[in-house]
């Protein structure tokens, strides 16, 4: 398998699988609000997306991750947030999660970050052992919180 940055020219292999990744989460899929989201994040360089495609097919998309950048006042260093991965359902068990965040960890590296962050379902236990293999740690020292400033879902 192959990990690529995604540019502006994979909206078109990228937006379904990103469809699914919100419906798993319990979200309308929205594929035109989607496409148009993942659109202005990489037409104003705000994220990175890796994407995994196997190595002789570049019209399937195995996976992907998004990153976010952030900044820690305390340490005057670059954070990145590993705020959304998913594989394709067909693609599991296949190790392309491990793939996705090895290129991740790798471009924080290069980027001089002195940490990523992730967040996952207190549930989600598959995924919990996925970071886990590959180093994140729960934070055990900071407590995070959640403020809704708009409603969600019409709420």
């Amino acid at each position: 398998m192959r990990i690529i940055k995604a540019t502006l020219d994979h909206l078109d292999l990228l937006c379904p699988l990103f469809v699914k990744y919100r419906e798993f989460y319990g979200e309308h899929p929205f594929p035109e609000s989607s496409r148009s989201f993942l659109e202005k994040r990489l037409r104003r360089d705000e994220s990175v997306i890796y994407l995994a495609l196997p190595d002789d097919d570049d019209t399937k998309l195995l996976g992907f991750c998004q990153l976010y950048p952030s900044y820690s006042s305390l340490s005057l260093k670059r954070v990145w947030i590993l705020n959304d991965i998913y594989v394709a359902e067909d693609a599991r068990r296949q190790l392309v999660a491990d793939h996705l965040m090895r290129s991740a960890k790798k471009m924080a590296k290069e980027s001089q970050a002195i940490r990523m962050r992730v967040s996952t379902s207190s549930n989600n236990e598959v995924a919990q052992k996925v970071y886990e293999s590959i180093g994140f740690r729960e934070d055990k020292e900071f407590k995070n919180y959640v403020l809704h400033v708009l409603p969600i879902n019409g709420d």
